[in-house]
């Protein structure tokens, strides 16, 4: 009898500890929501996004204020569109393998997720190769940020988005380690629906600098 009695009061606290972590995760669920119905870190990624959107716009505005200021066999002739199309390629396909990482981690797949994650961040990582490669070709023909107004607003305009690029790769990254650790599982993965908002934002900058440069 003391042995059922002290399973009873075992079974009793054990049960009220899984009550207490109900009520808990219920009370922070409620708590991350917003009055506008997102969760608050999804909230802050996009008010993020949206400041950043005004950046680049910004500088979108500048480069094309003074892209005609400069001769095109100084500048703009020098751009090799060859390159920029790859990259424009990778980058958009990159978009597509974050999409499916957030989808295999939906579908309880985290090992897919991984991997998908992984091949994400090696198309960053050659995106950002080609870029390094295009400065060099630029270089060596003379054209430097402090060349004259094409170079001074192309490296800025591109060397901006090339720098989010970079962070989005580091984000990524933290995401497989995060993951590896256990911090990231089939019931908590928001970190990696954050990630791919930020990964989709820089890729559609790109989609507008290409056009803009490279095109128009």
């Amino acid at each position: 009898m003391a042995a059922i009695g002290k399973l009873e009061h075992i079974g009793s606290n054990v049960g009220e500890a899984i009550e207490h972590e109900v009520d808990a995760a219920h009370a922070q669920a409620m708590h991350a929501d917003t009055s506008t119905g997102l969760d608050h870190r999804k909230l802050v990624i996009w008010v993020f996004i949206a400041s950043e959107t005004i950046f680049f716009a910004a500088l979108m505005a500048t480069y094309l204020v003074y892209r005609g200021k400069t001769p095109r066999a100084e500048g703009l002739g020098l751009l090799d569109l060859n390159v920029a199309a790859i990259n424009t390629f990778v980058l958009l396909f990159s978009s597509l393998t974050m999409v499916l990482a957030l989808q295999s981690i939906e579908n309880k797949n985290k090992r897919r997720m991984i991997l998908l994650l992984l091949a994400t961040a090696f198309f960053g990582l050659v995106f950002l190769s080609g870029q390094v490669f295009e400065y060099n070709e630029l270089l060596q023909h003379g054209v430097s940020i402090d060349t004259n107004l094409f170079g001074a607003t192309f490296y800025t305009l591109t060397g901006f988005h090339g720098t989010h690029v970079f962070v989005g790769v580091i984000w990524i990254t933290a995401l497989i380690i995060r993951t590896l650790r256990g911090g990231i599982n089939t019931q908590n993965h928001l970190a990696v629906e954050l990630g791919g908002l930020y990964w989709h934002f820089v890729d559609l900058v790109w989609v507008v600098l290409f056009t803009i440069i490279y095109l128009i």
